[in-house]
């Protein structure tokens, strides 16, 4: 375990969720972050967009109160801006939508009597004769919700977003987002009448009244209050290392280099990355683990649509393969202010991919037009009411939980945990899919443990609630 760091300057690397929130920490104990960005917005995944007044959440982010320390914050910078939710979403099937949590109406009009009745009895056989060892996302569905509706509906999205097969996909990252849920209640649903059914809780969240970058300004405020710094366009050349301190950050801003020094150190940036920027380098066979830590790379087609409603879901998903898109985002139902004329909705048409592929290096234009003729074939809107569009793309957005990703990240884990004065952080630094408040956690965890001595060990936060 890392040793205690004293009070003085600590070199923050990466401004997305996790760097901003060890930096507020930092701050709040009386401590001298200076966040080292690479782009030149602050974050990362969860960062906001604006073009022409209309504000883009990037990936579409969701406060939910799973921490208490980290929604204290929440509350804290933004009180009476966090505006209350409850998550709509619907699953789009051959030209239909199913609402989600599966509802008895929609299912059996987009499947089918015989279809439902084939999901519900694929379920039985499941509970009866479950696929094991449950290792793979495939048999951790298929236990939960049956072969049948996995493979109708699970696995298409879930390879559409990953690019592998669901058969090498590791299960770690769903458990903490399925634990509890099964198809019972929903198999039982599909043949009560509504008022009848069984209701799950409402699914209430979070969210910044202009989008998540509501958040990030105002962490960044103070941090800078407190004498801290935020320096964006911070690229990290290399990272120097004595024995197994750090002592010092390599920068290069506006063409020029710069060493950045700091009595501890916190990472978000990817792990491979970090490995590999470091001097002197680590043996041969952690950085060939580092090599082996793969990402899913990720853009969004935002559209700006003539009509004052399209459909009331915040967010929807696409497993039809004949549609490359794989999720869609309703801006405008998340807040009405990222929108600023009220007779339009904006769009979000979200693409998985592989940085350099043939999507990833499509022309502006061209993923327009492919979102624009996907939205119309959808029917969800029609190309003619489509007004205007732009796109961002997001490198190594989703660490990939693979069949070697274990193995390798232990190995690259137990360097890096030997380096006494560092705390790797957040999903990238930790290469763990978690969701935006437990990645802000595992970057206010760090600082204690390297402040108080405390002995937390970020790499098992996911599923935390303190």
């Amino acid at each position: 375990m890392a040793a205690t760091a004293r009070r003085g300057q600590f070199v923050v690397i990466g401004g997305g969720a996790a760097g901003l929130a060890a930096a507020y920490e930092l701050a709040g104990n009386g401590c001298t972050p200076i966040i080292l960005e690479k782009t030149n917005s602050l974050g990362g995944l969860a960062r906001t967009e604006s073009y022409k007044g209309y504000l883009f959440d990037i990936g579409g982010h969701r406060f939910a109160a799973h921490c208490k320390a980290v929604e204290a914050a929440w509350r804290a910078l933004l009180g009476d801006s966090l505006l209350h939710r409850q998550a709509l979403s619907s699953i789009y099937y051959k030209g239909r939508l199913i609402h989600c949590p599966v509802e008895a109406g929609s299912a059996v009009r987009c499947l089918g009597l015989t279809e439902s009745s084939r999901i519900c009895l694929s379920w039985a056989c499941a509970k009866l004769w479950p696929s094991l060892p449950e290792e793979t996302i495939e048999n951790y569905i298929a236990n939960r919700f049956g072969r049948r509706q996995f493979d109708t509906l699970f696995k298409p999205y879930i390879e559409k977003v990953w690019g592998i097969p669901c058969s090498e996909l590791q299960a770690d990252w769903a458990a903490p987002r399925m634990d509890g849920l099964s198809l019972a209640a929903t198999a039982l649903n599909l043949f009560r009448r509504s008022a009848e059914r069984s209701e799950p809780p409402a699914d209430c969240f979070c969210y910044p009244r202009f989008g998540p970058g509501m958040m990030w300004q105002a962490m960044q405020r103070y941090v800078e209050d407190r004498g801290g710094a935020v320096r964006t366009g911070s690229e990290i050349v290399s990272i120097r290392r004595r024995g197994n301190h750090l002592d010092g950050v390599v920068v290069r801003h506006n063409g020029r280099q710069e060493t950045v020094e700091g009595d501890g150190y916190l990472s978000s940036m990817p792990l491979a990355d970090f490995v590999s920027r470091l001097t002197p380098p680590p043996s041969a066979s952690v950085l060939s683990a580092a090599q082996r830590l793969r990402h899913r790379d990720f853009l969004t087609v935002c559209l700006i649509v003539r009509r004052s409603r399209l459909f009331p879901e915040n967010w929807i998903y696409v497993p039809d393969p004949h549609l490359r898109v794989g999720r869609i985002q309703n801006f405008k139902n998340w807040s009405p202010d990222l929108v600023p004329d009220p007779d339009s909705t904006s769009l979000g048409l979200e693409y998985f991919c592989g940085e350099g592929d043939a999507l990833w290096t499509m022309a502006d234009a061209d993923l327009i037009e492919l979102g624009t003729t996907e939205l119309d074939r959808s029917g969800l809107a029609s190309r003619g009411e489509v007004a205007d569009g732009c796109v961002y793309r997001v490198p190594k957005a989703y660490p990939i939980h693979d069949a070697d990703y274990r193995a390798s990240r232990s190995l690259v884990r137990d360097f890096v945990m030997g380096l006494a004065n560092v705390q790797m952080i957040g999903r990238n630094g930790l290469h763990q899919y978690d969701s935006l408040d437990h990645a802000m956690l595992t970057g206010m965890l760090a600082v204690r443990n390297l402040l108080h001595g405390e002995d937390t060990d970020l790499w098992s936060v996911m599923g935390a609630t303190r």
